[in-house]
C-alpha cells in the first residue's frame, strides 16, 4: 500500500499498527505491536520514492549502535512493496516538546546532565563508525520530562537520508533552503562544513550540533539564529555571546562557566579544533551536578523582593532570589524546582520559571 497506515493495519503478519506517532520530512512513524515478541515498537516507513532508495542502507547503519542513550534499531523488513524500520518505542517526546516548549532555558545542573547523556550516546555511535549528520532537538527523545528518566538520540539511519537531501538543497541556494522543511529544521544546528561541503561532513559536525543544542538549552535561543540569515553567521562562526544571567549569580556561575567553555570548544569553526565525543564525555565526567527530583509549583507569597514561598501540592516551599536561575519570578508565576529539608519549610534550589 502507499500513504499513511491506520490503526489495525498488519505488516508481514507480525507488526500491528496501534496509532500514529508523528512524521518527519521523510518518514511516517507509528506505534505498533510486535505480535511475536509481545512488545510495543516504533515502526517507520518512507514517505516518498527518494527516501525508499536509502532506507535499507540507513537501517543497516543505525543497527551498528548499541547504547542506552541511542534508540535501538530492532528490525528491517520489506512488505507489500514498502520498507519498514523497527526501533524500540520510546514512551516520551522529543527534546523540543519535552523541555524547550515548557522552559525558555534550563539551569546548568539539568543542562550538564543532558550534555553528559548526549555525549555518551554520540561517542558510542562514533565508535561504531556511525555519523548522525542531523542532530537537533527533534531527534532526541526524552522520557520522564524534566526528571530525565532517559535520553536517547534517534534516527541515526534516517539522518543519512536527511543529510543527502540537505546537500542537494544547500547546493541549490537560498530559495531551495527556505523551501525545505528538512533544512529549515536542521540549519540552526548545522556546522559550517555542513553548509560549505555538505557531502563531506564527518564526526566533528555532530560535535558542533551538540554544542549548538546545549547553547540553546542554557541560553534560551540558538547560537546563530534561524533561517537564511543564520547561514552567514554560521559560516563566520564567531564565538557566540552568552546571557549574563548564566554567570551573574555565584550559585550557578562555576558550573555555567565550565559548560560555556565546552560549548565554545564544540562551536570552533575548524573541525579539527573541536573536541571528540569521547573528550566531551571526559569533560562532563568532571562536572559536579546534582541529580534531584524536579517538581512544579506556583509562587504565591513574596513578603519582599528577596524571598518568598512556592506552593507545591499545597505545601509552602521557601525560596531565596539567589536560588533563582534566570528571570526572577513574581507572584502567580509557574516554576520548576528541587526541594530540600530546611529549618521550618522545605527549601528550593534551583528555581526556574516555566511556561
Amino acid at each position: 500500500m502507499s500513504g499513511p497506515h491506520k490503526a489495525g493495519d498488519l505488516i508481514q503478519e507480525r507488526y500491528e499498527v496501534i496509532d500514529d506517532a508523528g512524521e518527519g520530512g521523510m518518514q511516517f512513524v507509528y506505534a505498533a505491536k510486535d505480535l511475536e515478541l509481545k512488545r510495543n515498537v516504533a515502526l517507520k516507513t518512507p514517505k516518498n520514492d527518494s527516501a525508499k532508495k536509502r532506507f535499507q542502507r540507513s537501517a543497516i547503519v543505525s543497527a551498528r549502535v548499541n547504547h542506552p542513550n541511542v534508540a535501538k534499531t530492532l528490525d528491517y523488513l520489506e512488505y507489500d512493496k514498502r520498507q519498514y524500520l523497527v526501533e524500540e518505542l520510546i514512551e516520551g517526546t522529543d527534546m523540543d516538546k519535552a523541555l524547550l516548549k515548557k522552559a525558555k532555558y534550563l539551569d546548568p545542573y539539568l543542562a550538564a546532565r543532558i550534555f553528559h547523556y548526549l555525549a555518551k550516546g554520540l561517542a558510542a555511535s562514533h565508535h561504531a563508525g556511525v555519523i548522525h549528520r542531523d542532530l537537533k532537538p527533534s531527534n532526541v527523545m526524552v522520557t520522564g520530562g524534566f526528571q530525565l528518566s532517559s535520553i536517547k538520540i534517534t534516527d541515526f539511519g534516517i539522518a543519512k537520508m536527511a543529510d543527502e537531501e540537505i546537500a542537494e538543497v544547500v547546493e541549490g541556494g537560498g530559495e531551495s533552503i527556505s523551501a525545505s522543511r528538512t533544512v529549515v529544521g536542521a540549519l540552526p544546528y548545522m556546522a559550517p562544513e555542513a553548509i560549505e561541503t555538505p557531502r563531506e561532513v564527518g564526526k566533528p559536525a555532530d560535535v558542533w550540533s551538540i554544542g549548538a543544542m546545549m547553547y540553546e538549552l542554557l541560553a534560551g535561543n540558538v547560537p546563530y539564529g534561524k533561517g537564511l540569515p543564520a547561514v552567514t553567521k554560521i559560516m563566520e562562526a564567531k564565538p557566540p555571546g552568552f546571557p549574563t544571567f548564566m554567570t551573574s549569580n555565584p550559585q550557578f556561575a562555576t558550573l555555567s562557566n565550565q559548560l560555556i567553555q565546552i560549548v565554545l570548544q564544540c562551536l570552533q569553526k575548524n573541525p579539527t579544533a573541536r573536541p571528540t565525543a569521547d573528550v566531551i564525555v571526559e569533560q562532563c565526567n568532571t562536572l559536579c551536578y546534582p541529580v534531584e527530583h524536579r517538581c512544579f509549583g506556583t509562587v504565591h507569597k513574596m513578603p519582599n523582593q528577596h524571598w518568598g514561598f512556592i506552593n507545591v501540592n499545597g505545601e509552602d516551599v521557601f525560596f531565596h532570589k539567589d536560588c533563582v536561575y534566570g528571570d526572577k519570578p513574581v507572584i502567580g508565576d509557574s516554576v520548576m524546582l528541587s526541594t530540600f529539608r530546611g529549618g521550618g519549610a522545605r527549601r528550593a534550589l534551583p528555581v526556574v520559571k516555566v511556561q
